[in-house]
């Protein structure tokens, strides 16, 4: 390295946000910023320093940059503007307050918005579009829906992208730095994982709804086990000749006659 004259540098851990994309945005009071048709906040929003304009000039002036990652939309990052080491995360507005989802990324979050825009769907607040979002992604599919045998190369495609988000979301996790959690706040569980082995559960719940099915249609008629070969025995000696057949004594008795 020293000859070639590469000098070695080790990133700070908040490279990973300064290479993210940049939204130059306004702050919007109670509602947050939108980002690429999704609105995401924080309660650090509320404080008055964000209800202002930004300080920032040139091109952008008055305007706040929000960073977000293509791998994962289920939260942007805004830079504190009195401490630059300082990102803020925010969640989008359609997550649940106790819980996750699974991860999503730019491609799943178009054809989100896409679908709602496709069928006129009219949307009243950001949580109302966490059921269109579960559909896409198949996690909360009925059982009477879905896809039989005939269909599974479209279940196998849909699959591979489930796994192909949950992936992408563990990369960028990965990337972030890890941030300390409060003392009072207990650490939610790994999300992909939990959802995966969700997803992995799936053939054994199909499995168990075909076998309840059965058993209910044979409520009434249900099938009699044939006996076993020990009781068969028992009711019938292994070495006593069967009686002559019919046919043999009436042919022993016109042999007689003649």
């Amino acid at each position: 390295m020293e000859q070639g004259g590469f000098d070695l540098d080790f990133p700070e851990p908040s490279f990973y946000y300064k290479v993210l994309r940049k939204h130059h945005v306004k702050i919007h009071p109670r509602r947050g910023v939108k980002i690429l048709g999704l609105w995401y906040h924080d309660p650090v929003l509320d404080e008055p320093r964000f209800q202002q304009p930004s300080a920032r000039g040139g091109k952008h002036a008055r305007q706040w940059v929000v960073r977000s990652d293509r791998r994962d939309r289920r939260q942007v990052f805004l830079q504190d503007d009195a401490d630059h080491e300082t990102w803020h995360i925010l969640r989008w507005r359609g997550l649940p307050p106790d819980g996750e989802i699974p991860a999503f990324s730019d491609k799943t979050a178009g054809a989100l918005l896409a679908h709602v825009k496709a069928n006129n769907i009219r949307i009243h607040s950001e949580s109302e579009l966490l059921e269109h979002l579960l559909g896409i992604l198949g996690s909360v599919t009925p059982v009477d829906q879905w896809p039989s045998q005939a269909k599974k190369k479209a279940g196998k495609k849909r699959r591979v992208a489930q796994a192909r988000e949950i992936t992408r979301a563990q990369a960028a996790a990965a990337d972030r730095p890890a941030a300390p959690a409060p003392a009072n706040e207990q650490v939610p569980a790994e999300v992909p994982v939990a959802w995966a082995e969700h997803a992995r559960t799936i053939d054994r719940v199909v499995d168990a709804d075909r076998r309840r099915r059965r058993e209910e249609a044979l409520v009434d008629t249900r099938p009699v086990a044939p006996a076993t070969l020990h009781a068969a025995l028992k009711r019938r000696r292994m070495f006593r000749l069967p009686p002559p057949d019919d046919s043999e004594a009436d042919t022993t008795v016109r042999e007689d006659d003649t």
